[in-house]
């Protein structure tokens, strides 16, 4: 109450990590952590130059805003039913950015989720892959796997395979005792 009229109340918005031609990557709601009074971050926001932390709901994790391509106030964007939002006048599909990829810093790509409800955002790494590729060395010849023991009467061995019945050490495990 005392923040409201002070004009220090927390500001809600939805954070979008990415905007392509009619896709949202939506990463959900998150307020933001300012010292400025309401009315200065709601303009930042509007003009686009809102710097600062961005406390997401559920689960406390406090992110930079360079790492979001949007933050829009709660009121401005709207969900929609069948993963759509409405958004500055128009309709937008919505992909959901799970946390992992709250901080990755290159392209995502939305997928259709395996356990159905819509499109699910993952990171891109089709460059990645492409250079990780280009530059990996290749092993000289062919790989040929074999059974852990194949040559194990090839090599010497550090301790001998069978003790001696007279023996002084103890055996290992359970041992037959005679008639017990």
């Amino acid at each position: 109450m005392l923040k409201r009229l002070l004009g220090k109340a927390p500001v809600e918005v939805w954070v979008i990590k990415q905007v392509d031609d009619d896709l949202l990557h939506l990463c959900g709601q998150g307020i933001l952590e300012s010292r400025d009074k309401r009315g200065k971050v709601i303009k930042a926001l509007s003009e686009g130059r809102f710097e600062g932390a961005v406390h997401m709901s559920g689960g406390g994790v406090v992110l930079n805003s360079r790492l979001f391509a949007a933050l829009v106030p709660i009121k401005s964007l709207k969900l929609l039913p069948q993963g759509q939002a409405r958004w500055k006048g128009r309709d937008w599909l919505v992909a959901q950015v799970p946390q992992r990829c709250w901080a990755f810093r290159g392209p995502l790509v939305a997928h259709t989720s395996p356990v159905g409800g819509g499109l699910i955002s993952s990171e891109d790494v089709a460059d990645i892959r492409q250079r990780v590729d280009e530059t990996t060395p290749r092993p000289p010849g062919e790989v040929v796997f074999r059974p852990l023991n194949a040559h194990e009467n090839e090599a010497p061995s550090l301790t001998p395979k069978h003790e001696s019945k007279n023996s002084t050490r103890p055996g290992y495990g359970r041992e037959w005792r005679g008639k017990d």
